[in-house]
Order: structure tokens, then sequence, then C-alpha cells
């Protein structure tokens, strides 16, 4: 994910440092690799860079995620990226059979986790070679596009990093020497980064998490196009996170419903997106499946069944430039009690309430209702974590736009949800956050 303003020290001063441990790491630094002209290649011509597979123009319509493949076919994409290589074989049979490409991510430790890895030589040497063994199973398949190493691991201009750099290049050159035919990238939140990773690594494309900053991405590129102008990928762009987003006086933080999410998915495509930089290969929305993160609907463009919301459905408009036959339904919010989530509403123990969904058309055919225990320390999609389930016995009515329901027993934050399906396999959702206070 992409944040932060672009901030260098003087440029004089920057650059003496930059060239100082560049001198120390020696033979580190590599200009943009020509890849050879067969497997997966990309050409420049002027300023104008143009990714090539099975010998014709590439341009990637990407979705980070591994999961309802053959929607996003259907959709007009192309290419999935992972995040790991779980079932790897698996997801790359399934996009071979839907014409899809992979980005396949190699997951890292990160990179100040010195200790932890980078500087025990046979946890390095551990990794390398089951990283080795893994593209080289692989590298054949005909669905692979690209290698990326590591996910927003940190590429620090500084010298404690050694071990780190030396590291993560030896598994670049692996797959340099033992795959030439596929490109190696990775992905980074902060354009600060671009130094350490043009001076220190050997990749060939660097790549770009994004979000809300997406506004801001032309005027960043800009700024560094002095020392960087290769082409680059956006591996993730979205909605604002959790992060950025208002909170409640309790830190509950406030979710659009998905309508409002596919509006914002439309404008920060067609407004921000830089999609006429001649450098851009293409973007990956996220996130293409379902995804616990603070909630199991803020960035989740289907759910676990399959079925997806409205911004399924924009992206469909925006890969094949058609509207699908049947838009997932449209609302505009909820009440709890007629107050909306910014008015941090609270509830006595036991207390009855109501909430009151207010639809933007017609097309609901039923309503599901629920209160979930606030979920805020189970991020990404952790493992080892109690599944958070919602509370039986709350609801006392459902399955229209009005729900009655009691406040839980127990002290402490909630979060109600309420999901809106069409007949048509479609649904939209939204959420309140609400608080009990036993005093």
């Amino acid at each position: 994910m992409f944040s932060g303003a672009l901030v260098m020290p003087s440029l004089r001063v920057f650059t003496y440092y930059a060239i100082l441990i560049a001198g120390i790491f020696g033979g580190c630094q590599n200009p943009q690799r020509t890849i050879k002209q067969k497997g997966v290649y990309i050409d420049q011509k002027g300023d104008q860079y143009t990714l090539y597979r099975n010998g014709k123009p590439y341009y990637i319509k990407g979705a980070a995620g591994s999961s309802n493949l053959r929607e996003l076919a259907q959709a007009g994409g192309n290419t999935i990226r992972t995040f790991d290589t779980l079932n790897l074989a698996a997801v790359l049979d399934e996009a071979q059979r839907n014409n899809l490409a992979v980005v396949v991510g190699l997951p890292l430790p990160e990179s100040q986790f010195m200790d932890y890895i980078y500087n025990d030589p046979r946890k390095v040497t551990r990794q390398f070679n089951e990283y080795k063994k893994l593209v080289n199973r692989f590298k054949n398949h005909p669905a692979i596009l690209f290698w990326c190493v590591g996910n927003e691991v940190v590429f620090e201009v500084n010298i404690k990093r050694y071990n780190f750099y030396k590291a993560y290049n030896s598994l670049v050159e692996m797959i340099h020497q033992d795959d030439p035919d596929h490109p190696v990238t990775t992905t980074i939140i902060s354009l600060r980064e671009v130094l350490g990773i043009k001076l220190f690594t050997d990749v060939d494309i660097i790549s770009i998490n994004i979000f809300s900053s997406l506004s801001e991405l032309r005027a960043k590129l800009e700024k560094i196009s002095f020392f960087w102008d290769d082409p680059f990928l956006i591996t993730e762009w979205g909605v604002a996170g959790p992060w950025l987003k208002d909170k409640t006086a309790w830190e509950a933080h406030i979710e659009s419903t998905s309508t409002k999410k596919a509006e914002q998915y439309l404008e920060m495509y067609t407004k921000f997106l830089p999609r006429e930089n001649p450098r851009l290969l293409g973007a990956f929305v996220f996130y293409w499946g379902s995804k616990q993160e603070t909630t199991h609907t803020w960035f989740s463009i289907f759910n676990k069944e399959g079925q997806g919301t409205e911004v399924a459905g924009v992206m469909q408009y925006i890969w094949s430039g058609k509207w699908p036959q049947r838009m997932a339904p449209k609302l505009n919010y909820m009440l709890l009690n007629g107050k909306g989530a910014r008015e941090n509403i609270l509830f006595k123990p036991g207390e009855k309430a109501n909430a009151t969904l207010l639809m933007a058309d017609s097309t609901a055919h039923h309503i599901i209702w629920e209160i979930y225990p606030e979920d805020w320390y189970r991020k990404n999609n952790e493992k080892n974590t109690k599944i958070i389930k919602p509370l039986k016995s709350v609801v006392i009515k459902s399955d229209s736009l009005l729900a009655n329901f009691k406040a839980p027993a127990q002290e402490g934050p909630y979060r109600i949800f309420a999901t809106v399906y069409d007949r048509y396999g479609n649904f939209a959702t939204c959420n309140t956050p609400f608080y009990v206070v036993s005093n």
C-alpha cells in the first residue's frame, strides 16, 4: 500500500550517502536489464514501454487475488496476482483454463528482521533452496507472467541491510539464470524506496501498491523522473483502507457502503490511474475475492460463495467497456435509531434498538442482518486466531429494510452488518459500528 509524501534530504547529501553505500555493496547496481526477445519481455521504443507475451503486446488488466478466476475472465480481466505459493499448481492450472496470466508472489520476511533470518546463513540458504526448487518446478507453466519477489519488504538505503540485499539478490539472480523467460518484480508502498531498489537490487520492474494516494501518483512520479524512468506496474489499487478512514470515538473504523465503494473505484480509475503514462504496463485491482481486513467486507469484491458486489460490475465496465446485464443492488446508508455511524452510537446492555436501510433501487430480494463483535486485532487474514462469528439471538426481526435487535449483554464494541441480495447472485453491503456501555 502506498502512503506518505515524497520527502528527500538535500540532493547533495542524499547522493553522497547513496554512492557511499553503493560502493560498499559493490556491484549491486544494475541498470534495466535487456530481457531476451522470447518468453515474456519488455520492448522500449522511445518513451514507450510495451510488455510482450507469446509474441504479442500484453497490457495487464489485473486483479489481486487467486479466486473467482472464471468471473475475472468473463469480466474482461486477463491477469491475477498471488501473494503466496499456497496451492500454486492448482491456481496456475485454473488460470490457464481461463486464459489468464499469473504474477506469482514469493513472500519474504520483512527486511528489518535481520536477526530473524538475514543474519542467519542457514535460514537464508534454506529459503534460497526452497524457492529454487519452486521456480524450477513451475517455470515452464504457460500461465506464468512474472515472479514477484517479496511484497512491501522495505528497501531501505542503509548499510545495516547488507545481508538482506545479499540474500534478496541471490534469489533474483537465481530466477534470472534458471528462468530467463519471465521477468522479476517486487512491490513498494512508497516511491522513496525506488532509490534502494535501483542501487542495490537486480529486479526488472518496480511495482507500486497504492490506495487513496492514487490521486497524487502522477505528481510523485514526475518528481523522481530524473533518476527513475523505467517501466512499472500498479499491483494494488482500490478504495481507502481502514488506516485512513474516519473513526468513532472508540477508534472503530467507519466503512463505506458497497455502492459508495463502486463509485470510488470508477472515479479512481478514470481520473487518477495514470493510464496515459507510457511506462505503465498495467494495474491490479484490490481485492478480487473475499478478504478479512478490519471487516470481512472492506476490500472484498466477492463473498466466500463467489457472489459479486457492485464493484465487480464496475470492473467489468472498466476492462470491457460493457456494463453487466444485471448490476448488484444499490444502497445509500444505514441508520441505527435514526443515527449514522459518525454520531458515536451507544447502547445499554440488552437495550432494544432498530436499524434501517435506505436503498437506491428496488432490486433487493432478501436481506441478512448480523451483529459481530468488533474485529480490530485480526488483520490480513492472520492465521491461528479466533474466527469471529455473528452473535446469535440478538437480531429479533430481519429480512426486510428494518431490523429490530437487542444490544449485546456484554460491554464493548460491535458492528451491525446488512447484506442485501438480489435474485441473480449479486449483493450489496453496509455496516455501522456501535458501543455497548454498562454504565
